[in-house]
């Protein structure tokens, strides 16, 4: 098997692509030859050693696959040669085939592309914990949605809609701008002109009930001070590489809240409970509800461009690698 492979941490460009003898494959896990492998910024941060879980090294990293099953192992039901499926590895997904055990892999719905099913799970989630578990939100309320052009602020603006939510989307770029407002945005907001909070504030009359989040940095805090009375602040990430230092004496005011959003370890803590958010999601999609993007591709041997163009923000939507 081909696969991306990490011998020790440091910058991505170290990353090389070997010829690995395939994984053996156990009792109730299933063979999956990989077609798309979703590349995500936590991808990145493993590789570097900057993610607070630190693998052994060498290590292939890589969560998010589509693909097709090869081979089943002993005591797997419901799952057969040649059947679509998509999966989340937590590491491993950057080769030509993975194993995952088989309660980690669903079937590929029929309107769902390998691309969109490689590159979905971990935007959507995410979306859908943040908004529906964390927030409670509720049809009417405006969202201010940062970082709108990438994979996890896209699929933010589409759940957001889904739900019945004002969207507001905050985007760097003309594109990203202009894939926000295909994806439903009611209004964008380009930050190069003016301050945020003055123009979400003049959008949403006043201020916006939710912000989200996945940027950190300056942002967060125009972020805040764009909210209403009552209104929250979902901390997804900092894809600026930026922790911000949020002033509490703006957190007082108007009785705003704070609410982290870590989808991944609830995800582990409750994996009969993520089980459910992902069924929830699917039905969604299945429903045209929900419109996963379709994701700018690369090679595998390209995965350290991949992953630089990520972080630096210069890719619109999702992205995956295409063995």
């Amino acid at each position: 098997m081909r696969a991306v492979v990490c011998h020790a941490f440091g910058p991505v460009d170290d990353l090389v692509v070997e010829e690995r003898p395939p994984a053996p494959l156990a009792a109730g896990q299933v063979r999956i030859g990989v077609t798309a492998c979703g590349v995500n910024f936590v991808d990145g941060l493993f590789v570097q050693g900057g993610y607070q879980i630190k693998p052994p090294l060498p290590f292939v990293p890589g969560n998010e696959i589509a693909g097709v099953v090869t081979e089943v192992g002993e005591g797997v039901d419901g799952l057969s040669v040649g059947d679509r499926v998509f999966a989340s590895v937590g590491l491993g997904g950057f080769a030509d085939e993975a194993v995952a055990r088989a309660a980690q892999v669903v079937r590929t719905p029929a309107g769902l592309t390998d691309g969109q099913a490689a590159t979905f799970v971990q935007s959507y989630c995410t979306g859908w914990f943040a908004l529906r578990v964390r927030a409670h939100v509720r049809a009417g309320q405006t969202l201010l949605v940062l970082g709108a052009g990438g994979g996890v602020g896209l699929a933010a603006v589409d759940i957001g809609k889904a739900l019945g939510l004002r969207v507001l989307a905050v985007a760097s770029s003309p594109e990203k701008r202009a894939a926000a407002e295909a994806m439903g945005a009611d209004a964008v907001i380009d930050p190069a002109h003016g301050a945020l909070k003055d123009q979400a504030r003049k959008l949403s009359g006043g201020g916006v009930d939710l912000v989200y989040d996945p940027v950190g940095g300056p942002l967060a805090e125009q972020g805040l001070r764009a909210l209403g009375e009552d209104g929250q602040l979902l901390v997804i990430g900092f894809a600026s590489g930026t922790i911000p230092q949020l002033p509490a004496n703006q957190i007082l005011l108007r009785n705003r809240r704070v609410t982290g959003v870590d989808w991944g370890s609830w995800a582990m803590r409750d994996p009969g409970g993520n089980r459910l958010l992902l069924d929830e999601l699917l039905a969604e999609i299945t429903a045209g509800r929900l419109h996963p993007v379709e994701p700018t591709t690369y090679p595998l041997a390209a995965a350290a461009r991949a992953l630089t163009d990520l972080a630096g923000r210069r890719v619109v939507g999702k992205v995956a690698l295409v063995p």
